[in-house]
């Protein structure tokens, strides 16, 4: 794939990611009932539902310019993995009859977040040798 192409492939799965990080913030943030539900079940209502929204918002930012999206994608990916697994282990795929739709904008965005970092792997490794 060449230079452009990459970048342009970059910047939309970030941009994805980003935006689906982004719209959850409105429940986690006004405690809508489903969110209040959610975190209730994992047992974090309300500190851990208040950590998170706070954590996507700056994975939101991160993700946004290209110069830092290589960090937002790795803690997006992480974040995502944490709520793709409180689904399949206590939550259930489909929640409060969402037709699966949260899993499935978790799935989304871990596989946009993960294609961001397959595509920035050299500047992360660059990165980290030029720390030691």
């Amino acid at each position: 794939m060449n230079r452009k192409a990459s970048y342009y492939m970059e910047r939309s799965a970030a941009i994805i990611a980003a935006i689906i990080l982004l719209q959850t913030l409105f429940f986690k943030f006004t405690a809508h009932p489903d969110s209040v539900y959610i975190f209730s079940t994992i047992g974090g209502e309300p500190y851990t539902r208040i950590t998170l929204g706070i954590m996507e918002l700056i994975i939101s930012f991160l993700l946004v310019f290209s110069r830092t999206s290589i960090y937002g994608a790795l803690l997006g990916a992480l974040t995502m993995l944490g709520a793709m697994g409180s689904h399949i282990f206590l939550l259930g795929i489909e929640v409060n009859g969402d037709n699966g739709t949260l899993f499935i904008l978790a799935v989304v965005a871990f596989l946009c977040c993960c294609y961001i970092i397959y595509l920035k792997s050299n500047q992360l490794s660059k990165n980290f040798k030029s720390q030691r």
